[in-house]
């Protein structure tokens, strides 16, 4: 999509030349293998990157399964791969052959933490397992992301993210009461797992300095989805009441949704008491807010059907971002429902350095940032993503000795 003078969205960005000069460092000096593919390994290890952690992708010789997940690709690469994989570098190893499973346990020595993607049975047959590498590295925190977790009766079923969103009920939940169920528009299941990796990596790396144990960190992106659904599903085993889709209209909060106005929708959230006073008042009904059939929130959700009836009809008579201007003023919880083109264009998230491009594959690359703040910097950015295997002659040489005329056998004998 392109903007009416004809540019793409990235051009706006604001252009990272190079490192940042006060980046975050939490894990500095931490080292990082990231054995993974897809989407969710390669987003736990760019937080872990992003927090400072110097991060190592391992590649099979094909590449990363997100370099071909396309289009839209930009300079010829995957624009999801880009999405995931800063801050890192690339190189390949064949591990599935017995000189490059040397390659890749001298690397492991060498590192802090080890991420796979792989199944338990494929760990093991690989020689990747937790008890495998862990003898070369007692103090190694090996974490596994799976679909269903390393044991269990469905441990070795493949997974995506589209799969775990089903197991969890977030689908059966999304989208309109009598449409299908819906997929969130975000690999939700892929994220959340990855966030809840790197969680889990911080947490160990901190018993490790205590006691110099590492452990073994088991991810399951159906449980990671599942625990995402816990207000959900904790009224539902406290209540025994099963929640339908319904478009988001049977919060807990009574009024809690979107609403049409004179020309965009929007959305309201009148969370408490207070909140819903002070909406009455702000559209000048301050009587009809203060009647008291409407004194608590249980009160107010029995004459739901009357106030979003009410509240809508009240809504359509201005503009979307009159009323949020409104409703800013009085401290309202309301927001507009964006497009991307309007979250790319959001000054606000320019302003905090959300979104910004770096220089790669000779041209612009757009990033999303980590949107977190340490003493006031988010800056995180040191690396662009890397080419498949950029960085392999470099880290043999570097890290395990290897001569040129070493690197070139390996090589030759598709091993490299």
């Amino acid at each position: 999509m392109r903007d009416a003078e004809g540019k793409l969205p990235l051009s706006q960005l604001p252009h990272k030349q190079g490192a940042g000069t006060n980046p975050i460092h939490l894990l500095e000096g931490v080292r990082v293998l990231d054995l993974t593919t897809s989407i969710a390994g390669p987003y736990a290890t760019l937080l872990l990157a992003d927090f400072g952690a110097s991060v190592i992708k391992v590649e099979r010789r094909e590449g990363d399964d997100t370099r071909g997940w396309g289009p839209p690709f930009l300079a010829q690469q995957s624009l999801w791969f880009l999405s995931v994989n800063r801050n890192k570098r690339s190189v390949t190893i064949d591990f599935s052959k017995p000189e490059g499973l040397e390659l890749l346990r001298a690397l492991v020595a060498q590192h802090d933490v080890v991420v796979t993607n792989q199944i338990g049975r494929s760990q093991k047959k690989l020689g990747i397992d937790y008890a495998s590498l862990s003898a070369l590295c007692p103090g190694l925190v090996h974490v596994s992301i799976t679909g269903f977790g390393v044991q269990g009766a469905r441990s070795d079923l493949p997974s995506y993210d589209l799969i775990a969103e089903g197991y969890s009920g977030v689908m059966d939940l999304t989208g309109e009461a009598g449409a299908p169920p819906q997929k969130v528009g975000t690999p939700a299941a892929d994220m959340l797992a990855g966030m809840d990796a790197a969680m889990a990596v911080a947490a160990a790396l901190y018993r490790r300095r205590v006691d110099g144990k590492g452990c073994a960190i088991d991810i399951s992106m159906v449980e990671s989805m599942t625990r995402f659904m816990a207000p959900r599903l904790v009224s539902f085993l406290g209540s025994g009441e099963l929640p339908r889709r319904s478009g988001a209209r049977d919060s807990v909060v009574a009024v809690y949704q979107t609403f049409e106005t004179a020309d965009e929708p929007l959305t309201l959230g009148l969370g408490n008491d207070g909140i819903w006073r002070r909406f009455w008042a702000a559209v000048g009904e301050p009587d009809y807010g203060a009647e008291a059939r409407f004194r608590t929130n249980k009160d107010r959700r029995d004459a739901r059907p009357e106030i979003v009836l009410r509240i809508q009809s009240i809504l359509r008579e201005r503009k979307r971002d009159a009323w949020l201007d409104l409703f800013a003023r009085h401290r309202i919880p309301a927001g507009p429902i964006n497009r991307l083109d309007e979250v790319a264009a959001d000054r606000e998230l320019h302003a905090r350095g959300m979104l910004y491009s770096v220089q790669a594959f000779d041209t612009a690359i757009p990033q999303v940032g980590l949107g977190i703040r340490i003493d006031e910097s988010s800056e995180t950015y040191r690396l662009p993503p890397p080419g498949l295997g950029e960085q392999t002659d470099a880290v043999l040489r570097e890290l395990l000795g290897l001569a040129d005329t070493d690197i070139e056998a390996l090589r030759n004998r598709q091993i490299i």
